[in-house]
């Protein structure tokens, strides 16, 4: 699946005006890049994914990824008789476990499913409680925001998306030291090299375990059709240790039920599982040429209120936006952290509101917060405070 890792050269080529504002409205999305016919399909599917997912639009870069990757799978009656035998454990719980006795984490995701950050920051508490410091993030460009203690625009490309602002800053205030790792090049070049630059991190930084966040097939152990290698397989060799993979994309939810693994169709779980056999060895899948040493299988997504109900961890909670603070629709609402806005900070939120009858809520953790509503010409409109108890 290579069209995974072309995709950051294909950014640069995206039309200049999106990047004056990098949250769109939906229907912007849609017309500079789903409806691109000079594009070939694949490019528009991940564009599309991504734009909308940064701009807060989690179902549309489900439904957007898989018009070109969607897929129908069907499940044999050999292999349901088997997952019959499977035992559902606690992802969190099994983590944590594994996580007392490993050096090195590694965990991916896929770059426009936000649910994945979700849930590898509601793990960084008890991650830092049993001695991890170090939090390697693949789209970081530089390391000032250990000095900031938030994200900007300017600290990498995906981390512009409000769940991994999110993921940072509960990050920097759990304590956690961040640090870049991409490497230019790509293929086997860039697995070298980002593998290197987490290496050559380690070496100046001991007095703490490491947690790496990736993309996709980074996380892969075992060998590579196209790169020999991945970042994780290089990073081992480098250190002499066995990293502790888990992958979160393999059965992850997609926009359609037709088009989830059989696996996710036939679990209809309700919080995040590890699958093990009776003899309490991890399932993986049948898949054995590319390997991580867990799966994580996350709940299909159910919607409250509008807004996924994934968003509802920690001590987050539903904060409306009153009617009168909107004068105008369709209208963009962006909730920062107080301070943030000026300084190019990532929201902690977005809801676009296309009229009065969408729902007005955003999902926020207690703090102050100043929220921005825009216009459909990007032009803010309103302007107040909000303290969320």
């Amino acid at each position: 699946m290579k069209f995974y890792y072309s995709i950051l050269v294909l950014f640069f080529g995206f039309s200049a005006y999106a990047q004056e504002s990098i949250y769109r409205f939906s229907e912007d999305v849609k017309k500079s890049i789903v409806e691109d016919t000079i594009k070939p399909g694949s490019w528009r599917s991940q564009m599309g994914a991504t734009y909308y997912s940064i701009s807060g639009q989690y179902k549309k870069a489900l439904e957007s990824w898989d018009t070109t990757f969607g897929r129908v799978k069907k499940l044999s009656a050999a292999d349901s008789l088997k997952l019959t035998k499977l035992i559902p454990v606690n992802a969190k719980d099994y983590i944590m476990d594994r996580a007392s006795h490993e050096k090195i984490i590694i965990i991916n995701e896929a770059h426009h499913n936000a649910s994945h950050r979700n849930f590898v920051s509601s793990l960084l508490k008890e991650l830092y409680e049993r001695g991890y410091r170090y939090l390697g993030i693949e789209t970081l460009q530089n390391d000032s925001l250990n000095i900031t203690k938030f994200a900007d625009s300017n600290s990498g490309f995906y981390s512009q998306e409000p769940e991994f602002g999110n993921f940072i800053y509960h990050a920097l205030k759990t304590g956690f030291k961040l640090f870049p790792y991409e490497s230019e090049g790509n293929g086997k070049e860039r697995e070298i090299g980002q593998a290197k630059n987490i290496y050559d991190f380690m070496q100046k930084n001991k007095e703490g375990k490491y947690l790496i966040y990736c993309g996709y097939e980074h996380v892969y152990e075992g060998v590579h059709t196209s790169w020999e290698k991945t970042m994780a397989g290089r990073l081992s060799d480098l250190t002499g240790l066995n990293p502790f993979t888990i992958d979160q994309v393999q059965f992850s939810e997609k926009s359609l039920p037709k088009y989830n693994e059989p696996l996710l169709r036939w679990m209809k779980n309700a919080e995040s599982v590890i699958l093990t056999n009776p003899d309490q060895s991890v399932y993986n899948g049948e898949d054995k040429e590319l390997f991580t040493d867990v799966k994580i299988i996350h709940p299909v997504t159910k919607y409250i209120k509008g807004r996924p109900g994934w968003m509802l961890n920690e001590n987050r909670k539903f904060v409306e936006i009153p009617a009168s603070a909107v004068t105008q629709y369709p209208a963009l609402v962006l909730a920062y952290r107080k301070g943030e806005f000026e300084k190019k900070g990532i929201p902690a939120d977005i809801l676009e509101l296309k009229d009065s009858k969408d729902s007005h809520f955003l999902i926020l953790n207690k703090g102050k917060y100043e929220m921005i509503i825009k216009d459909r010409n990007y032009k803010v409109i309103s302007r107040f405070e909000k303290v969320v108890q």
